[in-house]
C-alpha cells in the first residue's frame, strides 16, 4: 500500500507525533512497549534496513541500552529527542542522536533523520547525508553482534 507521494513508510515517517518530553515520560513509552515487545522493527539509520522483526530478547536489549545512551550523553534535565506516533500504543518511534540533533523540525531547510527508528512496519532504507560516526557504528553492531554491511 502506498501513498499518491510515496510509500506508506515514507508517510508514517513524515507523519505527526507526540515529542517526549520528560525523562519519565520516556520511562512510561518504554515500559508500554516492553508489555508487547513481539513484532518491532530496530533501525540505526544509515545501516541495512532489517527485514525481520527483532528478538524480544533483542528488543528489550535496544530499551535498555538506548535509554543508557540517551541518559548519558543528552546532558540536559528532559528528554525531547525521542517522538512516538502515540504514547499510549505506539507503533512508530523516532529516537534522535544528542549528538546529531540538527533541526528535527527542518526550519533550517534541512531535515535531521532520526538515529534510531523503532517501527511495526518494516522499513525502507534510508540515507543521512551526514555519515554515520565510527563510534555509532561500532555501538549499534556490538548491540546485537551484527557485522558490517
Amino acid at each position: 500500500m502506498s501513498t499518491v507521494d510515496g510509500s506508506l513508510f515514507q508517510a508514517r515517517l513524515t507523519g505527526p507525533f507526540a515529542g517526549i518530553v520528560s525523562w519519565n515520560q520516556l520511562t512510561e513509552l518504554w515500559s508500554v512497549v516492553r508489555e508487547s515487545p513481539e513484532g518491532w522493527y530496530v533501525y540505526a539509520i544509515g545501516e541495512p534496513a532489517p527485514t525481520e522483526p527483532e528478538t524480544v530478547e533483542n528488543l528489550l536489549r535496544f530499551i535498555d541500552k538506548i535509554d543508557e545512551l540517551l541518559r548519558r550523553e543528552h546532558r540536559e534535565d528532559y528528554c525531547g529527542i525521542v517522538y512516538a506516533d502515540d504514547k499510549a500504543n505506539p507503533t512508530f518511534i523516532k529516537v534522535f542522536d544528542p549528538h546529531n540533533l540538527g533541526s528535527s523540525c527542518g526550519s533550517s531547510g534541512m531535515k535531521t533523520l532520526p538515529g534510531w527508528l523503532m517501527t511495526r512496519m518494516a522499513p525502507e532504507p534510508l540515507e543521512d547525508p551526514r555519515p554515520l560516526p565510527e563510534g555509532r557504528k561500532r555501538w549499534w553492531r556490538g548491540l546485537f553482534q551484527r557485522q558490517s554491511a
